[in-house]
């Protein structure tokens, strides 16, 4: 692969190492005797992302990239920067605990009434629901907990645009958790939504680095990564800038950036410092892994234990608080 080539040898192994063992699921159904009955199919019944949702209007604001193959040729899109405090539009799947319509109906009343979000679809036969626009994850997860609707993120993207759209890189502690999740808007755009606890109050650097090697924390994951061609000695593609910690060490950032692409993170880190300009060895680093896009993960039942999305718990997916 494209991103695989561009790394070293020993980088390549660690990013094929760092790939997640993400649940394999497979498909079942269940039956309520007040509720409509819900099933999960298999991959034959999902929709083409050779054909997009246009029935359902969820993808005519995008603006139509090239495909993975075509990667050096960047699509006409306006990229918001950095400064703009804007945050692009993207399509974020859920798969959320639903049986009837009353459940459906429940679910778009809350999602319509959050900031940045300009299309609800449920699909209750599969039990998915498909949100698009700028609302972070954290924000739409927190609404269905509000309405006491078990939810999992399966997926977040542009459809159709790229091979490898999402990533993410979980902290898993013993005293540091968090997630980064990163998300391809254009061939030259990304966007970024971390979470972090278990900080020292203040200000701390973190950054995008070489490689995936955590033998000695984030002290082992090299440089700041900063790919041929971008960005400048001074300002690397990798930096991500500061994180401002609350007193209970606590931060939420989102925001975008200019020439990164998803697909050449896989198998490198994210390190968070102590200092704001990154002088010491670092904190905590954590593998960028791929991470699903848009439908690409449409099951219930893990393949390898029989557990459901609903028995596991969030300790399955990263320990953290966030």
């Amino acid at each position: 692969m494209a991103f695989l080539r561009s790394l070293t040898p020993a980088t390549a192994i660690a990013a094929a190492s760092a790939l997640p063992a993400a649940l394999s699921f497979s498909s079942s159904s269940s039956s309520s005797s007040s509720c409509k009955s819900s099933r999960f199919p298999n991959t034959k019944s999902l929709p083409s992302l050779s054909s997009p949702p246009n029935r359902l209007g969820l993808t005519r604001n995008f603006t139509p990239a090239p495909t993975a193959l075509n990667m050096d040729s960047p699509p006409s899109y306006h990229n918001p920067s950095q400064e703009s405090g804007f945050l692009p539009d993207l399509l974020t799947e859920y798969m959320v605990d639903m049986k009837c319509e009353g459940c459906v109906n429940a679910v778009k009343n809350k999602l319509q009434t959050i900031d940045g979000v300009k299309s609800v679809e449920v699909d209750l036969s599969n039990q998915v629901v498909r949100i698009l626009g700028s609302s972070p994850v954290k924000t739409m997860t927190e609404a269905f907990e509000q309405i006491g609707r078990k939810a999992r993120l399966i997926g977040q993207g542009v459809p159709e645009d790229f091979l490898v759209s999402a990533a993410v890189a979980e902290f898993k502690g013993p005293e540091i958790f968090g997630v980064v999740r990163l998300a391809q808007v254009s061939m030259e755009l990304a966007r970024i939504e971390a979470n972090f606890s278990g900080l020292s109050p203040g200000k701390h650097g973190w950054s995008i680095n070489e490689f995936g090697d955590l033998t000695k924390g984030a002290a082992s994951t090299g440089k700041v990564f900063n790919p041929p061609n971008g960005g400048t000695a001074k300002e690397p593609i990798g930096d991500l800038g500061t994180l401002d910690v609350d007193e209970n060490g606590e931060v939420f950032y989102t925001g975008v950036k200019q020439q990164l692409r998803v697909a050449d993170l896989i198998g490198r880190s994210i390190a968070v410092y102590e200092t704001e300009d990154r002088s010491d060895p670092g904190l905590t680093a954590a593998v960028i892994a791929r991470s699903a896009g848009v439908g690409e993960n449409y099951k219930k039942i893990c393949a390898c234990d029989g557990t459901t999305i609903w028995e596991a718990t969030d300790k399955d997916f990263v320990t953290s608080k966030v």
